[in-house]
């Protein structure tokens, strides 16, 4: 892991189980800042959702984190936070894990997303009929 450089990069965060915040990790994205503070979070089943409610918190208000990914399970145990969370940025994006895979329903950003981007069908009069006409 780097220490945060004195360049203002902008960081992804993690939080899930170990096999997730590993394979991350070995791809580069760990770092800890001038504070010491890593950008991830390794939940198992000794983590308490206090613990996971301060780390997100600590994540949110990060100015050097942009996105968090966090494993859907646990996005469940602190989902009041998640959907307290209405700012773009840091991004939240749910992630399966190994044990749980994703479930679109579950997932309240991909909901909010799909509202704000949702259109009224067009008039019936302005469709295009199947004979062409």
């Amino acid at each position: 892991m780097a220490l945060h450089s004195a360049i203002k990069g902008k960081l992804l965060a993690v939080i899930g189980d170990e096999d997730t915040c590993v394979g991350f990790l070995l791809g580069g994205i760990g770092e800890i800042n001038k504070n010491r503070q890593p950008n991830f979070m390794v939940v198992d089943k000794n983590t308490s959702v206090g613990e996971i409610e301060d780390t997100f918190k600590r994540f949110i208000k990060r100015d050097d984190v942009d996105i968090i990914l966090i494993n859907q399970n646990v996005a469940e145990l602190i989902r009041h936070c998640i959907d307290a969370h209405t700012s773009p940025i840091p991004a939240i994006l749910e992630i399966p894990s190994k044990d749980h895979p994703y479930d679109a329903s579950k997932d309240s950003i991909l909901r909010r997303a799909k509202g704000s981007t949702s259109r009224r069908p067009p008039p019936a009069s302005s469709r295009i009929r199947p004979d062409g006409l």
